[in-house]
């Protein structure tokens, strides 16, 4: 399963102070981190990015892409910003992916950047109504990103599909139909549609001591049903054994006593 490391966000104190200041060590410093921990991309949220939102993505690239040799997943909803990103990206080590597009009219522009600069995209199943009742509509509305993505000449093995990870304790619910909209997602087409999960939105809001506990549970059921990849935080050790341990039940891995080390 693809890891999408997600602690390089303006939500974090740390990291927000470390863009306004342009100190790029912390940041390096967090990349570098969940690298060597077993990411696969590194996300890089910028947020909306609104007052020269360009020039901070390219420095974020920069600096992370000096440190770190793998590809980035750019998540801003600022187009102007995104494609800074995409300009700046390396591909010399994977391509970009975009976080995200959705059924709401203003993330079209989305699907055109990532024709444009041959990035991959992240379909996040949120459509102009608000948040989706249940599996069936995750999946109509991934249809129709599937279908827009073509018309804009996106590739459907170049899109993620995301179910839209919900809150636990006020949606409980939710957690359900996100896991049955995995396997869902993945009969749409054939090859198989890739999936993805912004992982921790499953334990907001919960007891801080309680969250790596719902986030490596709930990460297992939703491997279990195919699960191609997920935003989350490789550094929690206990989240990496149980995803390791987890490929091994499911027979991605060859069980071995140093299985954990690998």
């Amino acid at each position: 399963m693809l890891i999408i490391g997600e602690k390089i966000s303006i939500i974090a104190k740390k990291v927000r102070e470390a863009m306004m200041n342009r100190d790029p060590k912390p940041i390096q410093e967090l990349a570098e981190a969940q690298w060597r921990a077993g990411a696969h991309f590194i996300d890089v949220n910028t947020g909306p990015a609104e007052e020269k939102g360009d020039e901070l993505m390219k420095w974020m690239v920069e600096i992370i892409q000096e440190k770190v040799h793998s590809p980035l997943c750019l998540d801003t909803t600022n187009p102007v910003a995104l494609e800074a990103g995409l300009k700046f990206h390396n591909n010399q080590w994977g391509r970009a992916l975009i976080n995200s597009t959705s059924n709401e009219p203003e993330r079209f522009v989305m699907l055109e950047l990532a024709a444009k600069y041959n990035a991959q995209v992240i379909g996040l199943t949120l459509g102009k109504g608000g948040i989706p009742a249940d599996a069936e509509e995750r999946c109509g509305i991934a249809a129709e990103i599937m279908a827009r993505a073509a018309e804009y000449g996106v590739s459907l093995e170049d899109i993620f599909l995301d179910p839209l990870i919900l809150q636990v304790c006020t949606m409980q619910d939710q957690a359900r139909h996100s896991i049955k909209a995995i396997k869902m997602f993945q009969e749409l087409n054939d090859p198989p549609m890739k999936t993805v999960v912004g992982l921790s939105n499953i334990s907001n809001g919960v007891p801080k001591t309680m969250r790596s506990l719902i986030d490596r549970t709930y990460l297992t059921l939703l491997m279990y049903e195919g699960l191609t990849a997920a935003i989350m935080n490789p550094l929690d050790k206990e989240i990496m054994d149980v995803l390791k341990t987890t490929n091994v039940f499911l027979g991605k891995t060859l069980y071995a006593h140093s299985y954990l080390e690998m």
